[in-house]
């Protein structure tokens, strides 16, 4: 095969088109298959420059002339991206970069260049600028635009003197909705929720979806009687009358609370956390009612305390002071270290470490939780290059879990690193994988297949069922520890560890036990079946690399004293050992 064979067969490989654009008698000359962006049976290819601007969408046309022009005149790269009139008279994006082939007295005479199709490329990207600014479901604003919206209203009230109000409105019985008619008809309940505050609250109010049964209002330039006017407006407009779902018709209600903006809170953290303990407050006095925010002194130190960790913990996230323990996970077998699991700590600027338990449940509430998820990864990801020694597992909440963000950010740090992937364990609790077993499972698949194994934190403290378990194809099943303790003395937790032994070991699935304190449970768990064990008797977390020391002999009872203050008392994400 002579080399312009080979060129040409490399061309139709790659889908591109070669052209050869001579700009002072503008003639082009194609190469390629054009099939996809001409109809070649017809005069419709563009044979010169004037023809194929005709072709290009009026909005592109602009950006392109002028990338165009910085390239004859300046030299910088051509390079651009445009919709371009296709055979069947849609528009379809493309990437067209080229460079001059020669320049005479300042006049170009030939530009050459490649043109590709990416029109599924600019559709995925559109869904994921979509996807982070908005609700899949609904189609309304999501907590981050929400954010967004508070954050631009608190800075118009502060500007011109005026009052606004955040309401959030909750659904009062969806878990029962989806519990009786299964969760397309709480879809179709959430969708027409969502619809009908759209309908009953002004246009200039922003809309949109906290998450699970929950949704939330800006309301600008409001006062408190209207701000309360609104959301019994909501309220009724929802109960009003009853809503399609493919079951059938079901009745719903809601409740609201209120909470007003500059008098009750000056920041969009502070207002979402407000607006949903209003919210809780309006449903603990019998719910299908509407709430204004009054806190007590108590409440003001609570609020102000979370606060203040937020703070502390963004502060640590930017000056790298949010650090790693390392606890022990061994095999049953022999007591060897299988890996160890990677637990947060906040090292303050005086040197006290705090233990997750402390700030985790606060990030969650404050929206952080995403952020806290990345910085986990990095580290982890950071460790397993540096050294071969280190097999990690790292937790990630059930927000990350549905966060394309962090697999990205995954697929991109573990790329061409098989080493690295084999040595990473990812943990997610039963809890959010059942939220949305679909969607768990694409995101087992996708983990997996870079190379990496998947645990399921928490076993049986949800409602997995075989089927369930069974879709999700993950590694590790971890039970949680709340059936572990008391195991030597309590005949219905050894039962019950049991059975969820036994389920895992039908799906060939590894099993650790959690939380395990003396030699007695681990001798009980060991003939009971479980492959690793992990807790206190094999090791508390400790800050130092524990795979940079000598080895040391596992399983010959409790650990040293650990490094973390007021350990005991801590928790790690839903766990009772952090």
């Amino acid at each position: 095969m002579d080399e312009l064979a080979r060129l040409r067969a490399a061309l139709m490989a790659a889908g591109d088109i070669v052209y050869e654009w001579d700009v002072a008698s503008d003639t082009i000359v194609w190469h390629g298959d054009l099939t996809k962006l001409f109809d070649c049976t017809n005069d419709d290819v563009p044979a010169t420059g004037e023809r194929l601007s005709t072709r290009i969408h009026p909005e592109d046309l602009p950006q392109r002339q002028k990338v165009l022009s910085e390239h004859i005149s300046s030299g910088l790269a051509y390079d651009c991206e445009y919709r371009l009139r296709g055979p069947d008279g849609d528009f379809h994006w493309v990437h067209d970069r080229g460079a001059l082939d020669a320049v005479r007295s300042g006049a170009a005479l030939r530009l050459v260049g490649t043109m590709r199709l990416v029109t599924s490329r600019k559709a995925n990207e559109e869904r994921l600028a979509y996807l982070a600014n908005y609700d899949e479901l609904t189609g309304q604003a999501n907590k981050l635009r929400l954010r967004q919206a508070l954050d631009q209203a608190l800075v118009e009230s502060g500007r011109f003197g005026l009052s606004g109000a955040f309401l959030a409105i909750g659904l009062d019985q969806l878990a029962m909705i989806n519990s009786a008619f299964g969760y397309e008809a709480g879809d179709a309940v959430l969708v027409a929720v969502g619809e009908r505050l759209t309908t009953c609250l002004r246009a200039s109010d922003v809309v949109g979806r906290i998450g699970g049964d929950c949704f939330g209002a800006v309301l600008h330039r409001c006062d408190q009687r209207e701000a309360m006017a609104a959301a019994e407006r909501a309220a009724n407009e929802i109960r009003r009358q009853v809503v399609e779902t493919p079951a059938g018709p079901v009745r719903v209600t809601a409740s609201a609370g209120v909470v007003m903006f500059p008098q009750q809170a000056n920041t969009s953290y502070d207002l979402m956390v407000k607006g949903e303990g209003a919210l809780r407050q309006a449903k603990a006095r019998g719910r299908n009612c509407v709430g204004l925010y009054e806190m007590t002194e108590e409440q003001r130190r609570s609020d102000r305390a979370s606060l203040d960790i937020g703070a502390e913990v963004q502060e640590a996230l930017k000056e790298g002071r949010l650090v790693f323990a390392y606890q022990p996970i061994v095999r049953s077998t022999d007591g060897r270290v299988d890996f160890y699991e990677c637990l947060l700590r906040l090292r303050r600027r005086d040197g006290e470490i705090v233990p997750a338990g402390r700030f985790v449940p606060v990030v969650e509430q404050l929206g952080l939780m995403r952020a806290l998820d990345r910085h986990g990864l990095d580290l982890a990801v950071e460790v397993l290059r540096n050294d071969p020694r280190a097999s990690l597992a790292i937790n990630i909440s059930g927000l990350t879990a549905s966060d394309r963000s962090w697999l990205r950010a995954l697929t991109g740090k573990l790329r061409d690193r098989p080493d690295v992937a084999r040595r990473l364990v990812v943990e997610i609790t039963e809890t959010a994988a059942l939220r949305d077993v679909e969607e768990s499972a694409r995101f087992v698949r996708a983990v997996r297949d870079l190379g990496c194994r998947v645990a399921l934190d928490d076993f049986g403290a949800g409602f997995m069922t075989f089927r369930h378990l069974k879709a999700l194809t993950v590694d590790i099943v971890k039970i949680d520890g709340s059936f572990v303790r008391d195991i030597a003395t309590e005949p219905q937790n050894r039962l019950f560890v049991r059975n969820l032994l036994g389920l895992a070991n039908s799906l060939d699935l590894s099993a650790v036990a959690e939380c395990v304190e003396t030699r007695e449970e681990s001798d009980i768990l060991s003939a009971e079946g479980a492959d690793l064990l992990q807790g206190y008797f094999f090791g508390k977390p400790a800050l130092d690399e524990p795979w940079s020391e000598a080895e040391r002999e596992a399983g010959a009872g409790p650990a040293g004293a650990d490094q973390v203050v007021d350990i005991s008392t801590s928790v790690r994400r839903g766990s009772g050992q952090a």
